[in-house]
């Protein structure tokens, strides 16, 4: 293996190492919001959300910025955003919904105008994640309410949705609920396929369907857990079959766990990482498009892997909350203060 030689400079992490250069260029988002929200439909549209109603577009990869609220919303806290273009996108708010606090709203102008396409105030339902297979078939999902996961789906682009049966779903453990720390504890691939990565239980699990979250089985993983802040955070598959699944302990940043797993038979067994494993809670994971590159971010900082997950490097100490990859040299994160950053120049 060849050395790897890290220089952190003004906010910018670079990673050398053979014919491999790569970076975070910080961009200026605008807002101080908490940014966990962040959806990528092409290298030049990007939007993200956060805290106090906030959400931001970029039109032009990552350059300006448009900062706005949604409307009578700034009380709530945006943790996952999914948009199909520079004119439609769903904000999901995370929080009880009792309370008020778990609502979809929706837009199709930019944000010019938002509608509120789904609410409830069922206590239990609490909001972490919303991901789509098309422009019109999608899914969100709630911690367990009645021992089971709560979950919605649409099948027209959002507008409308309806809660999957329970029975449908397996039982979850004492305590297992999932995190709402980067909208990517739900994933879904290919036209169907959709899998969860839980935690808060004494075993962090993922509960996979292939039929749009009809029907679910769930596989035990041997990451972290045992707590009520530790578990799997993350999950992201490159196709049907290889997974990669991250977390560790949000009130341990540093520590070091078993935190990253592996699956090669699409979500049914996982096994840990090879390793070296990197050190800390890890809330965001993505594969980069065409290369054997995955990176995964958290509050202790980025971590690469060059082999598909097996081994990881940290490569900056910069706190990031979500990580997301159109292309190999075009991906975007997201963190504290409304910290918005672009990766740019991986080789292979």
């Amino acid at each position: 293996m060849r050395p790897v030689v890290f220089l952190v400079a003004a906010g910018c992490a670079f990673v050398l190492a053979g014919d491999l250069t790569a970076q975070w260029l910080p961009l200026s988002s605008g807002t101080d919001a908490e940014l966990r929200g962040l959806s990528a439909p092409s290298r030049r549209v990007i939007w993200v959300s956060g805290t106090r109603g906030r959400y931001a577009l970029s039109v032009d990869g990552g350059s300006t910025w448009r900062v706005d609220s949604v409307p009578d919303a700034t009380t709530l806290d945006f943790r996952a955003v999914h948009a199909m273009d520079a004119g439609t996108a769903l904000v999901m708010s995370a929080g009880d919904a009792d309370r008020k606090q778990a609502r979809i709203y929706r837009t199709s102008d930019g944000g010019g105008h938002w509608t509120l396409a789904y609410a409830t105030e069922q206590k239990g339902v609490f909001f972490d994640a919303l991901a789509f297979w098309d422009s019109r078939h999608g899914i969100a999902m709630s911690d367990p309410v009645d021992g089971r996961f709560f979950l919605v789906t649409t099948s027209d682009g959002g507008r409308t949705w309806t809660r999957v049966p329970p029975g449908k779903i397996p039982p979850a453990l004492p305590g297992e609920a999932a995190f709402a720390a980067s909208g990517t504890c739900l994933t879904v691939q290919g036209s169907s396929n959709v899998w969860i990565g839980t935690g808060g239980g004494a075993t962090a699990r993922v509960y996979r369907s292939t039929d749009r979250g009809r029907t679910w089985s769930v596989a035990e993983t041997p990451v972290h857990a045992g707590g009520s802040s530790s578990g799997i955070f993350s999950v992201a598959f490159r196709d049907a079959r290889h997974g990669v699944v991250v977390g560790g302990d949000y009130q341990q940043p540093k520590g070091a766990v078993p935190n990253v797993a592996l699956s090669d038979d699409g979500g049914s067994t996982w096994r840990l990482a090879k390793g070296p494993h990197p050190a800390g809670y890890l809330s965001a994971v993505a594969y980069v498009p065409a290369t054997s590159t995955v990176v995964a971010v958290g509050l202790a900082g980025t971590a690469r892997s060059s082999d598909r997950g097996e081994s990881w490097s940290l490569i900056d100490t910069v706190a990031y909350n979500s990580v997301r990859f159109v292309a190999r040299d075009a991906g975007w994160a997201t963190g504290p203060r409304g910290r918005v950053a672009k990766w740019e120049g991986v080789k292979k």
